[in-house]
């Protein structure tokens, strides 16, 4: 199902002219530009490198452009055509291994004269001249090489550029040495077994080994491989490779491109723990990539939309109704795709992957919006936490280098895009922040909220407790103790206005753990406090402390559930926003 979404995609970038024909690389990084004469002397060397936007500086990062499909490199020679690291093209040695580097060049010769020769162009012949007088020996003496010498040889790849009667040219634009270069890798594999390719269906030769994936974050920087067989005990009936799994070199070629194409987008795929997600939509259109990303990972900065416009979209979506975004109009019934990889050796492990309708989609993320919703102080208007900004809240900061699960991550994209349960997982790790910080931030209380709202669990029958605001009219027990402590820290802060340390920090885990233990002691504290204020506050603070008494019929508990504690922390939250929401107002 994955490699047939991927393909089905790649063709239709293919149609709509948006990616290379097979045979090429579309985004491949190139850093310099081997620019020759029609004797084929290196006249030049030309840096060919950007300034890119990388978070909030520019680098100067490698050109992206197409070129020649390379091969897939294990431990073995293989030359790659007009694009190639200085070891191939230059016989450069910086390793300490000069005669391999020298095989490396003459395999590289080898390669362009098999593809070239009888090619009637100026630059071909030029290309050959080149490999035929070039001397790896005296590369590192070559005036035009000697000052960047580090930077050639180190990480970047080099493409040949003929200087002509007429000005230069990149070999990759020459129309006869494309039409060489095409008609070679049509006939690449003369001796690959005839398969029926498990994606297309039609008989083909079998690709031994599927490119390389790029930009999976802890992958190998090189690439790695989503279908790979590497020892014996993966193998059948004698099978080697990739016969294993016979998947067309077409259809390998198509589905490592797109995926490629995806992974390199920038604006479209997004890195969630140790997972990198894309998503696509079946008609290839960016604007329900833009919408998807969006929806799952927050509105970018200075990209000119709103978290309204963003809801407006998902709503008009989720009723089945066409939405206008990015100047297009968006469908419900387009299908749409979200895959998230993660790095495995040299290997890539799928983490997960979801197919449904835009609509239904939406549908679920706006459930999930909407289970988020809670009253916020001023400062804080956001409306849409992104996936992202959820595992954030699952972090301890305390702790050293902390990291989220990768297993939390996917369940959690799963649950806001299905509408599955969430993972219990996502409520272990918002109480472990709570009781590290001792603080209930809105993020935090919204994330319970939600937790208990779509999770089965013993708030089921209490659901009243799970409202934006406080809701005065629940007699649930521990959400009214989250209530009372938090009335009991403000008739602190109030009697104390410049204390640094609140019964908050000293006592809130314990109060939301054993309450039968600890409110004794803190409702003694308050009656202390209650005598510095005034009047006017004594009773408007003894009104809401009887209040509260009198919805506790039953003994203190002596120690409380993990979802009791949750309601605790509603409870908690709820009750300051109330007191704060009041002094806004008197502010």
């Amino acid at each position: 199902m994955i490699l047939q979404a991927l393909t089905a995609y790649y063709e239709q970038l293919l149609r709509t002219g948006q990616i290379s024909a097979p045979g090429w690389e579309n985004q491949f990084k190139v850093s310099y530009w081997l620019r020759i004469n029609a004797e084929g002397q290196l006249i030049d060397l030309v840096d060919c490198r950007q300034m890119v936007p990388r978070g909030k500086k520019e680098v100067l990062a490698p050109r992206e452009m197409a070129v020649p499909a390379h091969v897939k490199r294990a431990s073995g020679i293989a030359a790659n055509f007009l694009c190639d690291n200085s070891t191939y093209l230059l016989g450069a040695d910086e390793k300490g291994k000069p005669e391999r580097s020298i095989q490396c060049f003459e395999a590289c010769a080898k390669l362009h004269h098999a593809i070239l020769d009888g090619v009637d162009s100026p630059a071909a012949r030029a290309i050959l001249a080149f490999f035929d007088h070039w001397k790896p020996e005296d590369a590192s003496a070559h005036p035009l090489l000697a000052d960047r010498w580090k930077d050639i040889t180190g990480n970047a790849n080099l493409l040949f550029d003929y200087e002509g009667p007429e000005g230069s040219i990149l070999s990759t634009e020459d129309e006869a040495i494309r039409a060489a270069w095409q008609q070679h890798y049509s006939s690449a594999s003369p001796d690959a077994p005839l398969v029926q390719c498990l994606v297309t269906g039609q008989q083909a030769p079998a690709a031994r080994l599927h490119p390389s994936i790029k930009g999976v974050p802890g992958a190998q920087s090189s690439g790695a491989a989503l279908v790979s067989f590497n020892a014996p005990a993966f193998c059948s009936y004698g099978h080697e490779q990739g016969e294993n799994a016979p998947v067309s070199e077409y259809a390998a070629f198509a589905y490592t491109t797109a995926l490629n194409t995806l992974l390199a987008d920038r604006d479209h795929c997004r890195i969630l723990g140790d997972t990198a997600v894309v998503c696509w939509a079946e008609n290839a259109s960016p604007s329900y990539s833009s919408l998807g990303m969006m929806a799952m990972f927050g509105i970018p900065e200075n990209h000119g939309l709103t978290e309204d416009d963003l809801s407006k979209a998902l709503d008009s979506l989720a009723k089945g109704q066409p939405c206008s975004w990015m100047g297009e109009d968006l469908q419900p019934g387009q299908h749409f795709y979200v895959l998230g990889l993660s790095p495995n050796a040299a290997r890539i492990s799928v983490r997960f992957f979801y197919r449904d309708t835009m609509g239904k989609f939406a549908a679920h993320l706006q459930q999930h919006a909407k289970a988020l919703e809670i009253d916020r102080p001023p400062y804080d208007q956001e409306s849409l936490i992104s996936i992202s900004k959820i595992v954030r809240e699952t972090l301890n900061f305390k702790e050293r280098n902390p990291k989220p699960s990768p297993q939390l991550s996917g369940a959690l994209l799963r649950a806001a895009l299905t509408g599955a349960p969430y993972p219990s997982t996502l409520l272990h790790s918002i109480a472990s922040r709570i009781h590290a910080d001792q603080k209930v931030t809105p993020n935090c209380a919204a994330i319970l909220k939600a937790y208990y709202l779509r999770n089965a669990s013993t708030l089921s029958n209490h659901k009243e407790i799970l409202d934006m605001k406080l809701n005065d009219d629940s007699n649930y027990c521990p959400y009214v103790l989250g209530r009372l402590f938090a009335t009991l820290e403000h008739i602190q802060s109030d009697a104390n206005s410049e204390i640094n340390t609140t019964i908050r920090d000293r006592y809130f885990n314990a109060a939301c753990e054993t309450p039968e233990v600890v409110f004794p002691t803190l409702i003694n504290l308050a009656q202390k406090h209650l005598k510095k204020l005034t009047p006017a506050q004594q009773i408007n603070y003894n009104k809401l402390l009887t209040h509260l008494f009198s919805k506790i019929d039953e003994t203190l508990p002596a120690h409380t559930t993990l979802p009791e504690q949750g309601a605790f922390q509603i409870g908690y939250y709820h009750q300051m926003r109330k007191f704060y929401t009041k002094k806004d107002k008197e502010d």
